[in-house]
This record gives structure tokens, C-alpha cells and sequence, in this order.
């Protein structure tokens, strides 16, 4: 369902439009809309054409590479900390990979050209871009590693964390089969993990839905790699 943008309080509402000046918010706020994006649903797809670029409010988007062979791994993610779509704004108009929402909510979507000419002015967005995108390939450089060299169950921890992060509330809907797709590991290690942390009181997975019940604990168990790349995240906000 899309919608209407009522005023400025829409923007708050993402950690990086909030941040924009008065004037550009009203060069850009006519053009913007609001959208309610599904669990599941797929907002970009592999080469193809990017018309529009999404600023999360509530929801949460992954991109996903998929191999020949139909596996999945999760190499970034975006919240109201990001936007999903960098490409337009870097000289591209598609992308590699597939943009799936991975928790339901709300986005704000703004056309690609709109977004373009406020970019080329070269104000106080596209600093604002420019500096997320740092902190975007930071994420993505500390996947990879993550992925490679660390424990299902810390990386289950780490995604865990980072979705909690950007989502109110300590509820996440999200079957085990999707995590598994998203970590890019089988689905009977995903398993094992979560029930692992479920015994130790960390969380609780039922129906589909996971709860966070020691947000402590999780940290305490998860990899260097949620700490990297949440610091330089906090410190880019700050510059």
C-alpha cells in the first residue's frame, strides 16, 4: 500500500533523511512516498532496472546473492539506518544481487531521477550518501569474513543483533529457513544454533517469530564483527 508523505515527521523517521536541511526536504518531500513492504517481498531483482530507491522507516531489506546452483548468502542488509538502491545514486542503474525484504514494515520510496538531481547539487544529501555508502562496503567486507570464518551460531548471534538494532520492539518474524538462506549455511545448522541459544535462555523461536530475551547475553557470545561494523556505523553518524 503506498501512500501520501504528510510531513517532515515521515522523515524522522530514517536516520539518514533526518538528517537533511530544510531546503532539500522541501525540494524532495512532494515527490516521496510511503510504502508498506511484506515479508518476502523482492523490491530489486539481479540486472534489473532500478526506478526507484527505498528508505526504510520500520522494515528491513537484505541483499541477497544467489548462486547457479540456487544457494543464497546475505551480503548487506539496510534498516532505518540506510537505503536500499546506492546504485542510482553511484552512476548505475542495476545491481548484481536481489533487495528482499527480510522483516515487513514501512519504507519511503523516491523515484530514481528525483533522487539523481538532488544528488548531482551536491548538498547535504549527497554527503549524506556518500558517507552511508563508506559504512555500506564496510558492512559488506566484514560479511564476507564473517561468513567465512565464523561459527553458524555466531553469526546467527550477529544477525540477530543487527536486526534488533533496527526494529522496535524484541519480536522478529522470520522462519529458520530464511535465516539459513540469509546466512547462506543449511537449514539443520540453523536449527541447532537457535535451539542452542533458545536452552540458554537468549531467545525464543516459535511459530515463525523470534524473541530477543537477553540482549546481554547475545552480545557477549557474538563475533568481533557486529562490534566493527556497529562502531564505524555510530562514528560515521556523528561526522
Amino acid at each position: 500500500m503506498i501512500g501520501a508523505i504528510t510531513g517532515r515527521q515521515d522523515f524522522l523517521e530514517n536516520h539518514l533523511l533526518r538528517l537533511l536541511p530544510t531546503e532539500e526536504y522541501e525540494r524532495l518531500h512532494t515527490s516521496i512516498r510511503r510504502t508498506s513492504l511484506a515479508l518476502g517481498e523482492v523490491l530489486y531483482e539481479p540486472g534489473g532496472l532500478l526506478d526507484h530507491v527505498y528508505f526504510p522507516t520500520s522494515c528491513v531489506v537484505s541483499c541477497l546473492y544467489t548462486m547457479d546452483d540456487g544457494s543464497t548468502a546475505e551480503i548487506a542488509l539496510a534498516g532505518n539506518d540506510g537505503v536500499v538502491g546506492v546504485a542510482i545514486f553511484l552512476g548505475g542503474d542495476t545491481m548484481p544481487h536481489r533487495a528482499v525484504v527480510q522483516i515487513g514494515g514501512n519504507a519511503l520510496k523516491i523515484p530514481a531521477r528525483v533522487l539523481q538531481e538532488e544528488f548531482a547539487r551536491g548538498g547535504r544529501l549527497q554527503h549524506i550518501l556518500l558517507r552511508y555508502t563508506h559504512a555500506l562496503i564496510i558492512q559488506i567486507s566484514q560479511t564476507a569474513v564473517c561468513n567465512r570464518l565464523h561459527s553458524v551460531e555466531q553469526r546467527l548471534c550477529r544477525w540477530l543483533l543487527v536486526c534488533h538494532d533496527r526494529v522496535n520492539g524484541a519480536a522478529i518474524a522470520m522462519t529458520q529457513e530464511f535465516i539459513a538462506n540469509l546466512l547462506g549455511g543449511r537449514r539443520e545448522s540453523v536449527t541447532r544454533a537457535a535451539r542452542h541459544l533458545q536452552d540458554m535462555g537468549l531467545i525464543r523461536y516459535s511459530r515463525g517469530h523470534i524473541a530477543i530475551l537477553n540482549r546481554e547475553g547475545l552480545e557477549k557470545m557474538v563475533c568481533e564483527c557486529y562490534r566493527i561494523v556497529t562502531d564505524e556505523r555510530n562514528r560515521l553518524a556523528h561526522l
